[in-house]
């Protein structure tokens, strides 16, 4: 929490009220680059801005403290022309929207909101706690999948180690001896992929960087986002994971947007923009085309194929009770515990398919080695008999 400098009187509460004080210059030469701001300090900033906001000091000479206690990079950047446009007469929105790199939608909608209810603290807070338990949620899931993807690589760089240096030792002294006569078919098979390998290298590189490519470029594309969006849904196990973690982030997303005075198409909008998924987008455009026409946004969100029935119900309840904000959140809160264990539960079975994938695949390429000279050894083992 930013300290406030002694001596200081706190003016009413409410942003852009009393006269900006004065605070740390503004460092107009040689600005930093612009660029994103990284979640957490986003998240800092916010929950910062929020502290001094509940504490009665100006918009200003807020945004000139917390913009003076950052260290030099591209979010103080934006912080200099965010204060500079506030200090110019600008809403703090505007100023905020100016910069999509940094605050999107969600935030500037949000901000827009607490200004025009003059509850500009609550609505920092609020959006600060979103924030965090949003990250909390990505890296939960981030981090469940480190230890899977490390295994992976390591697993597929030893055996790629090994047919590339060591089958091709064993051909050769299986060349030298004498009447082994023909070799297994397995043999057989991993020296041809390790000659493969060894011979044709650029070809796998190459084939392997141009599926990457190809990869990325269909995935930007609208099918390709659909296609890929509707297989993550679909998968065994990981689809429903998927599903869970849409949900909460659908769900945490619309109820702070509607609890923070939003309207309900604006925050549909905004939740549409930010779904991450092409399905959840299409049947966002139906309850936004169904709530205009004055119907409900149950009805549309069952059809969609991505929410539960009980989650149907909840919100279905929730409009008809007017407590639609409170319901949302209590799901998003729900699912949120769901993917934890979910995640949980998803580590514990990828571990031992990982372990039986590396260790059949290292059974097999010292089967094909060794068979050969258990052959020979039976051949000498009948020769001295």
């Amino acid at each position: 929490m930013p300290k406030i400098p002694a001596g200081s009187s706190p003016a009413a509460k409410g942003p852009g009220r009393g006269a900006p004080a004065s605070g740390p210059a503004v460092a107009k030469a040689q600005k930093p680059v612009k660029g994103k701001a990284s979640v957490k300090a986003l998240t800092q900033f916010t929950t910062q801005l929020s502290t001094l906001q509940d504490a009665g000091l100006p918009i200003v000479r807020s945004l000139k403290i917390l913009e003076g206690q950052m260290e030099r990079g591209p979010f103080k950047s934006t912080l200099v022309e965010v204060t500079e446009d506030v200090e110019s007469g600008s809403p703090l929105s505007d100023a905020l929207a100016k910069h999509p790199q940094s605050f999107d939608g969600l935030y500037t909608n949000m901000v827009k909101a607490g200004e025009a209810g003059g509850v500009l603290d609550v609505i920092l807070s609020r959006l600060a706690g979103f924030m965090e338990k949003a990250d909390r949620l990505r890296k939960k899931v981030k981090g469940a999948m480190i230890y899977p993807a490390v295994v992976l690589f390591v697993t597929v760089s030893i055996l790629l180690l090994i047919m590339i240096f060591v089958v091709p030792k064993f051909e050769e002294v299986f060349k030298q001896i004498p009447g082994l006569g023909e070799l297994p078919q397995i043999t057989q098979v991993l020296q041809a992929i390790s000659k493969f390998l060894v011979e044709r290298w650029y070809v796998v590189f190459g084939g392997i960087f141009l599926l990457v490519v190809l990869f990325n470029v269909y995935k930007r594309s609208k099918s390709g986002r659909r296609v890929l969006d509707r297989v993550r849904l679909r998968l065994p196990i990981v689809g429903r994971l998927t599903r869970k973690i849409v949900v909460a982030r659908f769900s945490r997303t619309l109820g702070t947007l509607i609890a923070s005075g939003v309207p309900i198409l604006e925050a549909l909008t905004i939740c549409k923009n930010t779904a991450g998924n092409v399905v959840l987008e299409e049947a966002l455009e139906k309850v936004h085309a169904s709530v205009r026409e004055g119907e409900s946004i149950a009805e549309p969100l069952g059809e969609c194929g991505i929410f539960d029935d009980i989650v149907v119900n909840m919100i279905d309840v929730g409009e008809e009770t007017g407590e639609l904000d409170k319901m949302l959140i209590k799901v998003a809160d729900n699912y949120d515990e769901e993917v934890d264990v979910e995640v949980d539960s998803l580590v514990k079975i990828i571990e031992p398919i990982l372990i039986l994938f590396m260790g059949g695949a290292v059974f097999i390429i010292v089967l094909g080695l060794f068979l050969p000279l258990m052959k020979l050894i039976q051949g000498v083992g009948q020769g001295v008999k």
